[in-house]
């Protein structure tokens, strides 16, 4: 529990900060979630490219038509996943075939076998066994996918009608992306919607969702092996519970640095200011206070601020009254 103790104390500082009340923030953590499931699967675009292919339209140099479309189709899968779970929508098998369908839209396949024809592309469950990679043990024989992912919708559908702190609705998503993808019910696109339905209750909870960064790509892959070999699920929650503290460190981080950045150059551009006026009312000590913010480009406003602190600190006085008065720059500002 001490790793989930501290992503939730992260997650506290992050909506402290107001991180997730940035303009355009759900927009693009999605593009982050979506660039880096996809990558998984191996694709090459990179967010700020998927960022030009969605809000523009515009196509990546170099990259295949297929990865591209891989990562609209995913897009679209993850619009109609939030879309769904603002409704609260009971998840069962038609619900999950509904979005593998979207997920694998235009990069799935036919397949024709002796059980019958099935296409990954339609969201159809698989009619063929399928293994772990080379050397890897089979997974669920295809014959009894409809039945255990009719009971899996059961328990999940059970499980979110229950009570649960936050810790409990993130271990409940990072269950059912295990669950899910042991099952193993398409041919094609098995991670991907693993993560995506992990997000999906992550979205019905009001959650920060998770994402599986794909610089760790290896140690996801056998988190999910190891899980399996032991039967032990806590092996699993363990490394999402990670991933999700390395993820929220790194944007608290960002945040703040920018922050900061932020601060530096408006604190540059205030002195510079201040040296402009000073200098301008050295040579002119009649000029105004809409002839000095003329002549530096800022607001009347902000002229007034900035006499008004000049003459606090001692670097400004003024002579006479404001109509026959002159300033005098007592110093100059270091």
């Amino acid at each position: 529990m001490a790793k989930m103790d501290d992503l939730i104390s992260l997650i506290g500082r992050y909506r402290d900060l107001g991180i997730d009340s940035q303009i355009d923030y759900e927009k693009f953590y999605l593009y982050s979630i979506i660039t880096h499931s996809t990558a998984i699967e191996g694709s090459t675009v990179t967010e700020l490219e998927n960022q030009i292919l969605f809000d523009e339209g515009i196509t990546a140099k170099g990259k295949t038509l297929s990865e591209q479309m891989m990562n609209l189709d995913l897009k679209a899968a993850y619009e109609e996943s939030i879309r769904m779970a603002n409704e609260h929508l009971a998840i069962d098998v038609d619900f999950l075939k509904s979005l593998a369908h979207l997920v694998m839209k235009n990069t799935g396949s036919a397949y024709k076998t002796a059980m019958g024809d099935f296409s990954s592309a339609d969201g159809d469950l698989r009619l063929v066994n399928v293994t772990a990679g080379v050397g890897g043990r089979s997974y669920l024989s295809y014959t009894k996918v409809p039945a255990e992912l009719e009971k899996f919708c059961d328990w999940l559908n059970t499980a979110r009608t229950k009570e649960m702190s936050i810790a409990e609705r993130y271990n409940l998503s990072f269950d059912a992306h295990y669950r899910l993808v042991t099952i193993h019910p398409w041919a094609d696109g098995n991670g991907r919607m693993a993560r995506l339905l992990m997000n999906h209750i992550q979205f019905e909870f009001g959650l920060i969702p998770s994402k599986v960064l794909k610089e760790d790509k290896e140690e996801y892959i056998n988190a999910l092996i190891t899980t399996r070999d032991r039967d032990d699920i806590t092996i699993f929650r363990d490394f999402m519970t990670s991933e999700m503290i390395k993820t929220i460190s790194h944007d608290i981080t960002n945040y703040i640095k920018s922050i900061n950045g932020s601060r530096e150059k408006g604190r540059e551009k205030t002195g510079k200011s201040r040296e402009k006026i000073l200098a301008l009312l050295r040579e002119s000590p009649r000029m105004t206070t809409w002839q000095l913010a003329d002549q530096i480009g800022i607001s009347a406003k902000a002229v007034e601020k900035h006499l008004a602190r000049l003459k606090a600190e001692g670097h400004l006085r003024r002579d006479g009254g404001d109509r026959g008065g002159v300033w005098v720059v007592e110093m100059k500002e270091d």
